[in-house]
């Protein structure tokens, strides 16, 4: 199996580290590994590419690159360019550093890396690390996502159906806020919301009077609905959630149909 793999916490992030580990194993020995990630951290662009203007990729050893761009750059020069000769069997974008359940998921570099590579056709998933008071001060605050996520791949294409539309599946993979033993297994749910919290903007002005926003980020251990994800992660359990990146609305179609 060829797996191209990439991120949006940029190529010097450890959660990469632990998606090469857990790559390899996917991979097994007769299999490749090839890496496409951002030179610098590209967190919250979502599904943006550089469409306006040039990224430089760089080589950084056999099989290992980075990219001035998003993590969709990073899978488009992997499967033109990178891997143009062999196409990649798998994409896998992460660990990303913090959750992408509920409304993260909108924001995500992480999931915009993976769906990049579900629109060229290939089989591709996203995976994050929720970070709270039992994890986050680990040795290795990773080792959920290290210990079980190969495991939890390996189920998710083995499940994976055959037949797909257009807008193929991908999924997005969280692990809960726990140590690895304190996993209490895999909920396959849907998209959560966390209500009573959002991203917002903060403004500050600088020593020179110049005016600059920081964008702050909501309550991340607000519950969802019983059966969504960001609720399941926090009472311990692995989240798969099957996504497309069609947007529409089909339970509202009908509702529309006196406006023809």
């Amino acid at each position: 199996m060829r797996i191209l793999i990439t991120n949006d916490d940029g190529i010097s992030a450890p959660g990469l580290v632990v998606l090469e580990q857990i790559a390899q194993d996917l991979a097994g020995p007769d299999g490749e590994v090839w890496t496409v990630a951002p030179a610098f951290e590209q967190s919250g662009v979502g599904h943006c590419i550089s469409y306006t203007r040039p990224s430089m990729l760089s080589q950084l050893g056999p099989r290992r690159y980075a990219a001035e761009g998003s993590p969709a750059d990073c899978v488009l020069a992997g499967i033109h360019v990178a891997m143009k000769d062999n196409r990649p069997d798998l994409v896998l974008s992460g660990v990303n550093r913090g959750n992408n359940s509920a409304e993260n998921a909108l924001y995500s570099g992480t999931l915009g890396g993976a769906m990049e590579a579900a629109l060229q056709g290939i089989p591709a998933i996203g995976l994050s690390q929720y970070f709270g008071p039992h994890n986050k001060d680990l040795d290795d605050p990773f080792e959920a996502a290290a210990q079980h996520g190969a495991e939890v791949v390996r189920k998710v294409l083995a499940a994976e159906p055959q037949d797909q539309q257009d807008y193929r599946l991908f999924y997005n993979i969280n692990f809960p806020p726990v140590p690895a033993d304190a996993v209490k297994g895999t909920r396959v749910v849907r998209q959560g919301f966390r209500r009573g919290t959002h991203f917002s903007a903060e403004e500050q002005l600088s020593p020179n009077g110049r005016r600059y926003l920081w964008i702050r980020g909501g309550d991340q251990h607000i519950q969802t609905a019983p059966d969504s994800d960001a609720s399941v992660n926090l009472n311990g359990y692995v989240s798969v959630t099957p996504m497309r990146a069609d947007l529409t609305a089909h339970d509202m179609l009908d509702a529309f149909t006196g406006i023809e």
